[in-house]
């Protein structure tokens, strides 16, 4: 919607996605007015698929690699001239996901922490901001499929991915990409907690069943991340102060014939 404000000559918007994002592009894009082509990975969630294809957007699958979203995407966007709005490295995108923070102070003000997943990092970097610069005290705490080295970048200041980017092993499908962005990392340096709480899939499946069989929620793996990390030992060890914990449940999309137990 800023886009359509600002720029003058739109045929219409590109992204690449694990799913998630790509709805959001495809509604949007819909909404303004304007044709979206949504860039995923064939191993992406039919749920997912199919949600983009009900938006409106057109589809479009790449391979395996990370780099094949950005080279397919590029691919697109010479082809047609759209515009392209990424997942999560784009201010706007951080500012837009930020105002989640807003919302959370509003309903919660006597706030004192949130677990927030991570995959680029632009829904967390946006929380970052916004919370931290309406009440400071309250800790954010970073959540993550394990293998990602996101503990070791906020403690170092330094970015530890060398080469091209790679995919976690996990079933969190929506936190896959192992390094966080160049515009994301800086403000989750600054602001995050050092302390990152890092689940593995087992852990992921029990927040998963918690959250389907008590709070009568669907939630995809990605969102249980915050679950499984609030049952957790190190959880348990956390400064006994912090009483008000904000979960941030990330998405809902799941292929309800292929829940992961």
């Amino acid at each position: 919607l800023k886009t359509k404000e600002t720029k003058s000559n739109i045929n219409g918007f590109a992204t690449y996605s694990s799913g998630n994002h790509g709805q959001g592009m495809a509604w949007s894009s819909r909404l303004a007015g304007f044709p979206c082509t949504v860039i995923v990975p064939k191993t992406a969630s039919a749920a997912k698929k199919n949600a983009i294809l009900g938006y409106g957007a057109e589809l479009v699958e790449c391979g395996p690699k990370v780099s094949d979203r950005y080279d397919t995407c590029d691919k697109v966007r010479l082809e047609k001239g759209l515009e392209v709005i990424p997942p999560f490295d784009h201010p706007d995108v951080i500012a837009g996901q930020g105002t989640i923070g807003l919302e959370l102070l509003e309903q919660v003000p006597d706030l004192d922490a949130v677990l927030v997943p991570v995959s680029g990092g632009g829904m967390s970097s946006g929380l970052c901001v916004t919370i931290k610069a309406i009440k400071p005290d309250v800790k954010i705490f970073l959540v993550t499929p394990k293998g990602k080295r996101l503990g070791e970048c906020l403690k170092t200041g330094k970015r530890p991915w060398e080469g091209p980017p790679q995919y976690l092993d996990t079933i969190a499908d929506g936190l896959r990409i192992q390094p966080t962005g160049y515009i994301t990392t800086p403000i989750l340096i600054k602001y995050a907690e050092k302390e990152v709480f890092e689940v593995s899939d087992e852990d992921i499946v029990d927040g998963m069943k918690f959250v389907f069989e008590r709070l009568k929620l669907v939630v995809e793996p990605s969102s249980a991340t915050t679950v499984a990390a609030a049952f957790s030992e190190q959880f348990k060890s956390l400064d006994p102060s912090i009483r008000n914990v904000a979960l941030i449940l990330s998405g809902g999309n799941v292929e309800l014939d292929k829940l992961p137990w």
